[in-house]
């Protein structure tokens, strides 16, 4: 008998163990599409088979909807995953469309991702995913977008949520989709001139996430690994540079303001960038410690979700442990 409540224990044990490990993969989000070895690696050990892959963005240019940005791929990118469509679509483009014009663009974004997947040899995937900050102001139009998508891809349709729209979600409205993929992360703008690090503030994203074991789709999470720096100019206006470290402000040149932000002391080019004397660099990346944060959080108001990490790039992989 007590072998038998022993071996029911460890049963239980190894049940909960496989219940608490959740799959996850990447978002890849560059034009070109390749994979170097490192990129290949982390790919491979991903234990989803999906990879979320951005095909082209839509933006409304002289009145009329365009593609832009649309992906190429090289011999490099080869993989056993399934590539999930993504496509970005600019909020404005829903303000004043039109029904006959939704229909337009549902069926052209349909054609154009059976396209491409036909032109760089991807298997048809069974999932469309669409990326658009809408608003209380756009929803109707871009509700009525996904719904139209789905009609003419036949596939599953899915959406990315941010953090406002969990938060306001009376006012923002919930997308007529399956799943949803929630940003965490952009929790201010980067813009902005304050302490706190725009790519993820977790207060802030605790606070807009207070009640998201509420909203009422299937939800998975998105987490940030990406990094960057903010170049402020004599007039306070600011740049981004991309995939920046802390590393990367040990220089002779510049001057130490705090363990994330310098001075430049001296006129040059920096990081491919023609950077003042006197304008400041300011570094924000993301920790091992905020992640496992975040997702302690995230396990106590939804315990069942995977995780896309933003973005597959060998310059942000290097610096995390998946």
């Amino acid at each position: 008998m007590k072998k038998f409540f022993f071996l029911f224990s460890i049963l239980i044990m190894t049940s909960c163990n496989q219940e608490s490990i959740k799959s996850y993969t990447f978002y890849y989000w560059r034009t070109h599409l390749s994979l170097n070895k490192t990129e290949k690696a982390a790919l491979q050990k991903a234990t989803s088979p999906y990879i979320y892959t951005r095909f082209f963005d839509i933006e409304k240019i002289n009145g009329k909807f365009q593609p832009i940005a649309v992906i190429t791929k090289d011999s490099t990118f080869e993989t056993d995953k399934e590539i999930i469509p993504v496509i970005f679509i600019k909020n404005d483009v829903f303000y004043g469309i039109t029904m006959e014009e939704i229909n337009f663009l549902a069926e052209n974004i349909s054609t154009l991702i059976k396209k491409k997947q036909a032109n760089l040899k991807f298997i048809e995937a069974r999932e469309i995913q669409i990326d658009c900050d809408w608003t209380a102001g756009t929803n109707k139009e871009y509700f009525a977008f996904l719904g139209k998508l789905k009609e003419f891809s036949g596939k599953t349709i899915t959406c990315t949520l941010r953090l406002h729209q969990v938060k306001n979600s009376k006012l923002s409205g919930i997308p007529p989709v399956q799943k949803v993929y929630l940003m965490c992360y952009a929790t201010s703008s980067p813009l902005e001139n304050t302490n706190r690090n725009s790519i993820l503030d977790i207060p802030t994203l605790k606070n807009y996430l207070k009640n998201v074991d509420l909203y009422p789709l299937a939800m998975d999470i998105a987490l940030p690994i990406y990094s960057w720096g903010i170049v402020t100019n004599h007039v306070g206006k600011h740049k981004l540079i991309n995939a920046m470290s802390v590393k990367d402000l040990e220089n002779v040149n510049f001057r130490k303001i705090s363990e994330t932000e310098v001075e430049i002391m001296k006129d040059g080019f920096y990081f491919g960038n023609f950077l003042n004397k006197g304008f400041t660099l300011k570094v924000e990346e993301i920790s091992e410690q905020q992640l496992k944060e975040v997702k302690r959080f995230l396990d106590k108001k939804l315990p069942k979700y995977s995780t896309i990490y933003y973005q597959l790039d060998h310059r942000f992989i290097d610096q995390h442990q998946f």
